[in-house]
């Protein structure tokens, strides 16, 4: 196992060594099917089911995608009104789902106190960018049209994690160019630009959750071989987007994240752009936190954390 950080969160680094411990070959070594197979194990089997955040309601439906309907999943933390959230959960465009988000899902429905539409969007490799960006999109657009029905109130915000964040972020920048307002965005540790080689990709390349060579091997299987100048197109890279008029952000960043200086360097460039923006990092954390409460205190703090600023931003 590498050596880590003594900075690491103790309770973080007990969760890792058992996960070194259990002998699982890495993501990068097998293929999309076993990726999807191994993180349901850890995210959903492995779950407590008393961790699991109470909401008043949970009901699964469908909505628009890119090229026909898509499951997704609606949480209602009270009756409203209330805003409306669209949750893009992470896994690298490969994998992840609406069970291995429900536990983000609830903690936002029911720490911002908004209703949260869960959509689970094609994954990569067989279905390969643009897919889960136009899933994405379509969702969003028919939550905005919808929004009656669903929070009740005018008040839309976007949120998700890791290539959830990345898909979030160009949602917003989408929408906005559409002339539909966003009230927030929620981007918790998100990807941001493909044709740069960060520090902290570097310095966490291994042994903190996402490596290096998992990172590779989820953008080879969502781009493929795609030329440089495709790889700068802000629908992969929203950090090469426009970003004036964007709705108001919180990034949410960790110390021992590769994915923490794109992160870092969206959020300043949002601000740089006018754009209201909330930086959260938490030392000692790592990537994937968001759903590491259950096993550190630390995390559920950043948690906690992250949604009261996303919280205030939402209710305005």
């Amino acid at each position: 196992m590498t050596e880590l950080d003594p900075r690491l969160d103790p309770e973080i680094a007990g969760l890792l060594a058992f996960l070194a411990a259990a002998g699982t070959p890495p993501m990068s070594e097998g293929t999309p099917a076993q990726a999807r197979q191994g993180f349901r194990t850890l995210a959903v089997d492995l779950r407590d089911p008393a961790s699991v955040p109470d909401v008043a309601s949970v009901v699964d439906t469908t909505v628009p995608g890119g090229a026909g309907d898509r499951p997704a999943r609606v949480y209602r933390p009270a009756e409203g009104p209330l805003p409306t959230v669209v949750l893009l959960h992470g896994g690298g465009w490969v994998i992840g789902d609406l069970d291995t988000h429900d536990v983000m899902a609830r903690s936002i429905a029911a720490l911002c106190d908004c209703v949260v539409v869960s959509v689970d969007y094609r994954l990569a490799p067989e279905h390969p960018f643009p897919a889960a960006v136009d899933d994405a999109l379509a969702a969003t657009r028919w939550a905005a049209a919808h929004l009656d029905e669903l929070g009740g109130t005018d008040r839309l915000g976007v949120a998700g994690d890791s290539a959830g964040g990345n898909l979030a972020a160009v949602v917003a920048q989408t929408l906005r160019d559409e002339g539909t307002p966003l009230a927030a965005q929620l981007l918790v540790y998100p990807g941001t630009d493909f044709t740069a080689d960060f520090p902290s990709r570097t310095e966490n390349a291994e042994g903190y959750f996402l490596d290096q060579a998992t990172m590779l091997w989820f953008a080879a299987q969502y781009v493929g071989d795609a030329a440089p100048d495709t790889l700068a197109d802000p629908r992969l890279s929203p950090l090469h987007g426009r970003l004036d008029g964007l709705a108001p952000a919180v990034v949410a960043v960790a110390q021992f994240d590769p994915l923490r200086d794109e992160g870092t360097a969206y959020a300043e460039a949002l601000r740089g752009a006018g754009v209201p923006v909330e930086l959260a990092s938490f030392d000692g954390l790592i990537h994937g936190f968001v759903d590491m409460g259950r096993h550190s205190k630390a995390a559920q703090a950043a948690v906690e954390e992250t949604c009261r600023l996303f919280r205030g931003l939402l209710h305005g």
